[in-house]
Order: C-alpha cells, then structure tokens, then sequence
C-alpha cells in the first residue's frame, strides 16, 4: 500500500489502474487527524495507491478532485446503458483519466473541462424510461359509427379492368398536352419531357395492362373491413413446406410513391427460400388505407399511428399473436409504431429507410465533430461522405428533394386534383421519384436511369395502381395527416424496444449512421451497410434486402 510523495506520481499511477475497469475502481478521502494529513485513496480492491499531504495548495486540489470524481463516478453506476456499457465505462474513463492527468498549475481548467465532458456524456446515455405509446380506437367510414358490431369478415378480391377503363386511358393520354424541356436540362427540372414521350408511347402503344393484371392476381388478395374502411391485403404463404416446419408471419408495408407491387419481386425470395437453412416467410403486404386497393379514410386525421393500429387488427384478425414487420418510407414510420404500440406482440422490426430520430446531444455533439474525430462516434467512410459538410448533405440537398413534401403536408388536394385527371401528368410526378430517389447522380442522365434499374412495365404497373384507384389524392393527404400534427408527437419521443435491423442502402434519401440509429433503436441486432442500392430498395434490389431479412431473422430466432 504505497504512499506517493508526489502529485504527479500519484496521477500517473492512478490513472494506469482507473484505465483497467473504471467501474471498479473506489476514491476514498480520509483526514488523518493524528498527523493533520489529508489521504486519497484510489483503489480497486487488489491494488490501493495513496496519497497524502497537508500542504493547503494539495489538500485543496485533492478535495476538489474527490469531489468531483465522485459526482461523475455516481452518475455513471447510477446509470442504465443505452448505446453499451463499454461506451459509458470509456466516456467515464477518458474523463477521469484527463482529470488525473492534470498537473498542479493547470488542475482547475483541465479538470472542470473533463468531469463536464464526462458527465454530459454520461446522462446523455442514461436509459430513458420505457413506455409504449397509447392509442385509441378511431372510425373512418361514412357517418357516425354503426351501433352494432363491425363485420369482420375477410374477403377474397381480385384486380379487375374493363375495356372502358382502358379507352378512358388512351384518350386522356392522346390529349395530353407536350411542353418542351430546356436544353441540357436533363432530370434536374423534373421529369425531362424528351424521355417522357417516350414513356407515353411505350404506355399507350406496348404496355399490356391485362398481362399485368394477372400478373397482380399470381398471389391471393384479400379485403375486411377495420374501423369503418376496407382494407386490402396481399398474403403470399410457402408452398409444400416439410412436415413439421412452420413459417414465420412477416408484415411488409409500402410507402408513397410505391404500393404492395413493390414487393413482388422479394415474395418469392422468402416464401420459397432455394437455401433449406434459410426461413420461409409467410408474408402479409397492405395497401395503407387511402393507398391503392385500400379505402380511403373519410374524416380528417388519418396518420401513422392509427396505420399501424389497424395493422394491428388486421394481423390479429388473421390470427397471428405475434409476427416480424418490415417497411421503408411510410412503412418505416407506420412498423415502428406498430412496435411501439405493442412491443410484446412485434417479435422483431426490420427496416431499409430510418431518418434521424429527434435531435439529441449525442447527435449534435457528433455533426460538430464526427469529421474530425470519426471514431469517437464509430463514424465509417459512408458515414462521413453523407453527412459532411453537413449544411450541404443535412439541409441544402434534404430542402432541393422536399418540395414535394411541403405540397402534400400543406396542400396536398389541390395539386392532387391535376394528378387524378391527367395520366401523364401522374406518370411524370410519381416516375421521378423513382429516378431521383434511387441514385441522385441519375438526375445528369437525359432518360433519368429509370430502366437501368426498373423495367417500364413495373414502373407503369405501379402509376396504373394509383390511376385505376383514382388513389394519389388520398395518398398524398398521408403526408398532411402526418405532418399536419407537428413533429413533436408521442411517438417521436418514445424509444423502440423490440429487436431491430436496419439495412443502409448507400444512394437512399437520407443516411443515419449507426450512432444516431440507436437513439431511437434501443435493440439494435443488425445495421447492414448494403452494397448498393436506394430508397425502393424491395424492387430495385430484392435478393439483397431479402439476404437482410434473413440475416436478421435468424439471429432473432437463434437459428444462426
């Protein structure tokens, strides 16, 4: 039990043991009154270093430091991990190792400035307290609510067209009116009107809307009504699956400009796995109500929350107590509530879109210095290529692809109006989305990229879900519902709880590094970098996100 003579021998020692397992290691303060002196201890019951003085220039720093080692000491062991006990344990290392290694002459600043960093970190970290976020039932049908019960019944649906609905088609779009595009503009107008001819030719003279109807009706579609309005589904089952093998219920949900269409590539992928170690899923895509086959909602305030709820019903309508969902867009909002709302039901929630959750310290503390100090935030390349600079990447690009957003959060009728009686007009707005959104380089391109990704029957398949729904209208007042109601709701303040996976996919709209993920993500079981790919990544890239799903699956169900 060595006593130092000096300060800074004591320091230096102190600081080797306090690096080994900060959470272990004690500081005591005695004052010896048989020889006036004042004793530190730093101990971690193997090893105790002491240091004693009664000069009143060391007995001060010594009272100061105890004191406030103790204080940053107490906020870390009272704390529960939110990101993981090495980062607070780290957090409370580096800050007290700085205040040891503080000399006589610059102890004060040193010091205050490390046990505040500490200890910011420290609460920023604390485990907020549980909660799941609330609900009540809604009505969004015709009129007041029926005074018996609702029928629950589930209906088989099929798509359906007619020849009227085919020359009603045509003649709108050989009275579409053309509009030049400036020379060399490309897609950074909009939609470039050269290729949009093209596109309306290849519509009006070469794509078959019959054929893709049957296409549609390959998997079984069903309608039931919930709290007041029809809601449509997809459910795709495995075929012949082993005797004694059972699937696993898995919810996938659209988000806008898409439909259900846009999983039609990835159903067969999990309902008919080629690997017999892989899992065969049996999967469930809706329409959102006001999306599609879906009714639309008849009264005002229609958002997220109340999406998921139905969902809700609907998987429990179709007997299942607990199942796996999957989303991006829309969906990601819509599933993480549905997380939210019943967290024991929601076995795992897998997602390929996650926008940063409300802005934290730790977030802020991470813009102001991830660039330069990447590993302090376990920043990767990718993460430092789309946030930095991060009023371009954060704010400049975010306002010049939002416009959209701000119409349909505002105003979303009127220029709905247009788009529900013009099928060119609806291509244009919808199929940019679909260019921009999947790689924003695509913007340079004169025909936007569109077929290096998508085929024009797929991409035409999804504008006729929206035309013969007369459905755009109501699917652009999401964005009113949703927005409408500030951005302070219940559900932006309520951590996820529920196992969670998240696939990156390296041109989508946003990037949320891995740090800002578990902010809103306290279960965080995957976050996968993907090799390529953007926003609708379930149609642009099926096999990979189904690998994701997989991946996530498995170690959820301890399979791997």
């Amino acid at each position: 039990m060595p006593y130092y003579q000096t300060w800074e021998e004591f320091a230096r020692a102190a600081e080797k043991l306090y690096l080994t397992d900060p959470m272990k290691v004690r500081v005591v303060l005695k004052y010896r009154h048989c020889d006036g002196n004042l004793c530190m201890k730093v101990t971690d019951n193997s090893v105790c270093l002491q240091y004693k003085t009664d000069q009143a220039q060391d007995v001060k720093k010594i009272e100061k430091l105890h004191g406030k080692l103790m204080r940053l000491m107490a906020c870390v062991e009272s704390g529960e991990e939110s990101l993981s006990s090495a980062r607070i344990k780290t957090a409370a290392a580096a800050a007290a190792a700085a205040a040891l290694r503080a000399g006589a002459h610059i102890m004060y600043v040193e010091l205050a400035g490390a046990v505040v960093l500490g200890v910011v970190i420290a609460v920023v970290l604390l485990k907020k307290k549980q909660e799941s976020l609330k609900t009540q039932d809604g009505w969004w049908g015709v009129g007041t609510p029926l005074e018996s019960p609702e029928d629950d019944s589930i209906r088989p649906f099929r798509v359906e067209t007619t020849q009227e609905e085919l020359e009603d088609l045509h003649r709108r779009i050989d009275q579409t009116r053309s509009f030049p595009s400036l020379e060399d503009s490309r897609f950074h107008y909009g939609f470039n009107s050269s290729y949009l001819r093209k596109v309306v030719s290849y519509w009006r003279n070469d794509f078959d809307w019959r054929k893709q109807v049957d296409k549609l009706n390959r998997y079984p579609h069903f309608k039931t009504k919930i709290e007041g309005i029809e809601v449509h589904y997809v459910h795709a089952k495995p075929k012949n699956l082993p005797e004694g093998v059972r699937s696993v219920p898995l919810m996938m949900v659209h988000g806008w400009p898409g439909s259900f269409y846009e999983f039609y590539g990835i159903l067969p992928l999990l309902t008919e796995p080629a690997s017999p170690e892989d899992i065969a899923f049996e999967v469930i895509c809706p329409s959102i109500p006001g999306y599609g086959f879906s009714e639309a909602p008849h009264k005002k305030g229609f958002d997220s929350v109340c999406a998921a709820r139905v969902f809700h019903k609907l998987m429990k309508r179709l007997g299942f107590s607990q199942f796996y969902v999957q989303g991006g867009d829309w969906g990601w909002l819509i599933t993480t509530n549905m997380a939210q709302l019943e967290p024991k039901t929601v076995k795992g929630l897998h997602v390929n879109f996650a926008p940063p959750a409300k802005p934290s310290l730790t977030m802020m503390m991470s813009v102001l210095l991830g660039r330069h100090f990447p590993k302090l935030f376990d920043f990767n390349e990718h993460d430092i290529k789309r946030t930095f600079p991060c009023v371009q990447k954060l704010v400049v690009d975010a306002v010049k692809e939002t416009g959209y957003l701000h119409i349909q959060a505002t105003k979303p009728d009127t220029a709905g109006r247009a788009l529900n009686d013009s099928p060119v007009g609806l291509a244009a707005y919808i199929l940019e989305k679909f260019s921009t959104w999947t790689d924003h380089e695509f913007t340079n391109l004169e025909d936007g990229g569109l077929e290096r990704k998508f085929s024009l029957d797929d991409l035409l398949t999804n504008v006729m879900i929206y035309w013969t729904s007369c459905s755009i209208i109501s699917s652009m007042r999401f964005y009113k519902e949703n927005f409408g109601k500030g951005l302070d709701q219940p559900h932006s303040k309520i951590p996820v709880i529920v196992p969670t996976g998240v696939a990156v996919f390296p041109n989508e709209l946003m990037h949320t590094p891995k740090l800002w993920v578990k902010q809103k993500y306290h279960k965080l079981v995957t976050y996968t970098l993907m090799a390529r790919g953007g926003h609708f990544a379930a149609m642009e890239e099926p096999e990979l996100l189904a690998q994701d799903i997989q991946m996530f699956v498995k170690i959820v169900e301890k399979r791997m």
